[in-house]
């Protein structure tokens, strides 16, 4: 009988539908039942997805950081090449108004003795470095080549204590001798009178006297002129035009090498005061 019932029923489905309110209302008896056994799953489903999206998310952020602090650091790093190409291009600027060949050289060094002022180049005898060669930078005369070897050399700034480096006024041609004061943002001038016409701001350029350093070349600005009834002399400091503090390449004069050191081995200086020679 049942059987029987079965087989009319689902006849009666296929052709006219009949079960089919009470189809409708076993299923909106059923729902809330197949809704509360499939919540378990439903939130887990829901969880795991949110729990994969926060790792995609942590992981994407980490990226992010990652990326971010290499584009920091690339940047830090073109801004050095900005300011090291500003340099270059100064120190071309510079070369072009010298109107001498000349070669650019890296600092690799400093010598930190206060009693010295010493720095080391990466340019050698291999590159036509040589002993006594003028060196500058992009704002004047740095110093000078003091020993070579085949890779680097050791160049003497003018703030040296044992420097000295004639120089005259730019505005009236007075002759002095700049000699180094162990500060290196100071030199002081020599046997200059008091009544001797030199001014605060007066330029002060290499006059070329011995041959060392060619002429017309920045040295130093005249900082203070002190004088007193008292001496001989007047008392005048001057600061050197060269960024000796900030130095990161400099320029190397190529000039005749034999003519330089014909001239250093000649080249006599007046002894500052209170230092005559000997007989």
């Amino acid at each position: 009988m049942l059987a029987l019932l079965s087989i009319l029923l689902m006849a009666l489905d296929q052709r006219q539908g009949v079960p089919e309110p009470v189809r409708y209302t076993l299923a909106a008896m059923v729902y809330p039942i197949r809704v509360v056994a499939d919540f378990p799953f439903e939130m887990g489903s829901v969880l795991a997805r949110e729990l994969s999206g926060r790792r995609q998310l942590m992981a994407e952020n980490e990226r992010l950081q990652a990326r971010r602090l290499l584009n920091e650091v690339r940047l830090q790093k073109l801004d050095a090449l900005e300011e090291e190409n500003i340099r270059l291009r100064q120190l071309l600027g510079s070369s072009y108004h010298i109107g001498e060949p000349v070669l650019i050289a890296p600092l690799m060094r400093i010598d930190l003795d206060p009693y010295s002022h010493l720095i080391q180049i990466g340019k050698g005898i291999r590159d036509g470095v040589f002993r006594s060669q003028p060196v500058l930078d992009a704002n004047g005369i740095v110093g000078q080549v003091d020993k070579a070897g085949p890779l680097s050399a050791i160049v003497r700034l003018i703030t040296d204590p044992s420097h000295a480096i004639p120089v005259r006024v730019n505005r009236n041609g007075i002759r002095s001798i700049a000699v180094g004061t162990g500060n290196p943002h100071q030199l002081k001038l020599t046997n200059l009178p008091n009544n001797t016409d030199i001014r605060v701001g007066d330029l002060l350029i290499s006059s070329g006297l011995g041959g060392r350093f060619p002429r017309g070349y920045p040295v130093a600005r005249v900082e203070s002129v002190t004088t007193d009834p008292g001496p001989a002399f007047a008392r005048v400091l001057a600061t050197p035009t060269a960024a000796l503090d900030r130095l990161q390449e400099v320029l190397l004069v190529k000039r005749d090498q034999q003519a330089v050191r014909l001239a250093s081995t000649n080249e006599k200086i007046d002894p500052p005061p209170g230092k005559q020679p000997g007989p």
